[in-house]
């Protein structure tokens, strides 16, 4: 979607849950991003219970393949490029992402699961801190 205010995700989300068996509990994933936490957010998920959200720590973007995903579309396709029009830009997204698709590698951590793991809770730890302050 052109926008990512709350009104986009609810609609996201009401996708979600429609291609989604009624059965199924939905687990999402997101970082800390304000559209996530909106109060018509949390409105929403009241009635939508089957909906488990997971938020990954603040400043910890190394946890969101998404973000990963993003960072080297950025770095490969459209950092130094030039596009004079938005299709354009969609045109160069677009290629990046069919390149990407014809050749597809899982993503391997070079980190231990362990030292992972760690850094994450430590990133709690600071969070749970600065919270309670």
């Amino acid at each position: 979607m052109s926008r990512h205010r709350h009104q986009e995700w609810i609609i996201f989300l009401k996708m979600i849950a429609k291609n989604t068996p009624p059965n199924k509990v939905i687990h999402v994933i997101c970082d800390n991003y304000a559209t996530h936490k909106h109060a018509k957010i949390q409105l929403w998920h009241k009635k939508n219970s089957r909906f488990q959200f997971h938020f990954t720590p603040t400043s910890a973007s190394w946890l969101n393949m998404g973000e990963r995903f993003f960072r080297d579309l950025t770095d490969k396709s459209i950092c130094r490029g030039i596009f004079h029009t938005i299709e354009e830009l969609v045109e160069a997204i677009e290629h990046h992402i069919q390149v990407h698709n014809s050749n597809p590698k899982p993503f391997v951590w070079t980190d231990s699961a362990s030292n992972i793991l760690e850094k994450v809770k430590r990133g709690r730890t600071k969070l749970n801190n600065m919270q309670s302050a």
